[in-house]
């Protein structure tokens, strides 16, 4: 799954332009977008990606969506690899590719170091999952201490009696807990420590805030997807990946303790509860991260992915593709991530990031 499907891609249209693009003005071209990052966000772009190939096809003036009919294949592909979100930086850094997505918003000294600009495309979860005989979704509450203690290797036992305190009313095993946890430099690891620092001293001393953590314990996998595939084969394992993926793999997500002490669901109405306390007005380059937010229903591990872009492109006709590419996504895509579980961007973020597009990105005319 390293490519998405082909998808036609615009020629010439300015990024921040107010009117829908039409697909007789952006038909034409050959140059492949490239792009490299997140694995966290690999579904929803995967599937704004064929649906923009079809409006497009379709004449671009509506969506057009889960037809059954095949559509011809015009114009250049978009090709992605969902490598990590540490590798897509590294990536768009070294413009092997003309955009990364990551779960991990840069400081603007960092982006103005490499000549970068950022922006945000959607908001999600990272959840975590237990394989447990007898233990369905949502039935198992974590706080972030015991969570923290969990993947630091201090409670190794399912019938721990920390973890038998939250649950009371759940038959646990007398086991040992198989963790499992990313291999690889990810956003969505980067998001889970910035929580779990945030609850726990111990943890923000022995292990930090990384994309890529010195884990003491469990077994390694390679993206959100090697993540549940290793815990839906593992008997008492826990691990933790995006939300989508793991309704997707049919894995029994955990309840987590929140700031204000409630147990929440993860799901679209918690993640969306906890970006509506999100000041994004007041930040610089949208550094922001949403962790352990205020307010009784806000889910407390909720992450937003970023576009990163140099703002003087190597080829500023495949930038001006992409941005068109993704202003397609934040106008007219919102109701494809919300059926997957995302939050789309609300109207007034996304005209800020109109503004920012238009201020940052040099893509010719």
């Amino acid at each position: 799954m390293k490519h998405f499907a082909a998808l036609i891609l615009t020629a010439i249209l300015a990024a921040a332009a107010p009117t829908p693009v039409k697909a007789q003005e952006t038909l034409g071209g050959t140059e492949a977008v490239r792009g490299a990052g997140s694995t966290f966000a690999y579904p929803v772009i995967s599937r704004w990606a064929h649906s923009y190939q079809r409006w497009l096809a379709l004449g671009g003036d509506f969506p057009f969506f889960n037809s059954g009919l095949d559509d011809a294949q015009v114009g250049p592909p978009l090709d992605y690899e969902p490598v990590g979100s540490l590798a897509g930086t590294l990536r768009v850094r070294d413009r092997a590719v003309d955009f990364g997505a990551s779960d991990v918003p840069l400081p603007s000294d960092e982006l103005a170091k490499m000549g970068l600009g950022q922006f945000p495309i959607v908001i999600g979860g990272v959840v975590v999952v237990v394989n447990l005989d007898g233990v369905g979704s949502n039935e198992m509450k974590l706080s972030g201490e015991v969570l923290a203690d969990i993947f630091l290797g201090k409670i190794r036992e399912w019938s721990h009696p920390a973890i038998k305190a939250l649950n009371p009313g759940l038959k646990l095993p007398e086991a040992p807990i198989a963790i499992v946890h990313r291999a690889d430099g990810s956003g969505t690891t980067y998001n889970l420590a910035h929580f779990l620092a945030q609850t726990s001293p111990d943890w923000q001393n022995t292990m930090g805030v990384k994309t890529l953590l010195p884990w003491r314990v469990g077994a390694g996998a390679k993206g959100n997807e090697g993540v549940a595939a290793v815990v839906r084969k593992t008997k008492n394992a826990i691990g933790y990946l995006e939300y989508t993926q793991a309704t997707q793999a049919k894995l029994s997500t955990a309840l987590i303790q929140n700031r204000a002490g409630q147990f929440v669901v993860p799901d679209s109405k918690s993640f969306q509860a906890a970006a509506a306390s999100a000041e994004w007005s007041k930040t610089s380059d949208f550094n922001l991260m949403l962790t352990n937010a205020p307010g009784d229903e806000a889910y407390p591990i909720t992450a937003t992915v970023f576009v990163l872009m140099h703002k003087q492109p190597t080829s500023p006709r495949r930038s001006r593709s992409a941005l068109t590419f993704f202003r397609w996504a934040l106008e007219k895509g919102s109701k494809e991530a919300a059926t997957l579980g995302y939050v789309p961007l609300p109207p007034s973020l996304v005209g800020q990031v109109g503004e920012y597009w238009s201020k940052s990105f040099k893509t010719g005319s």
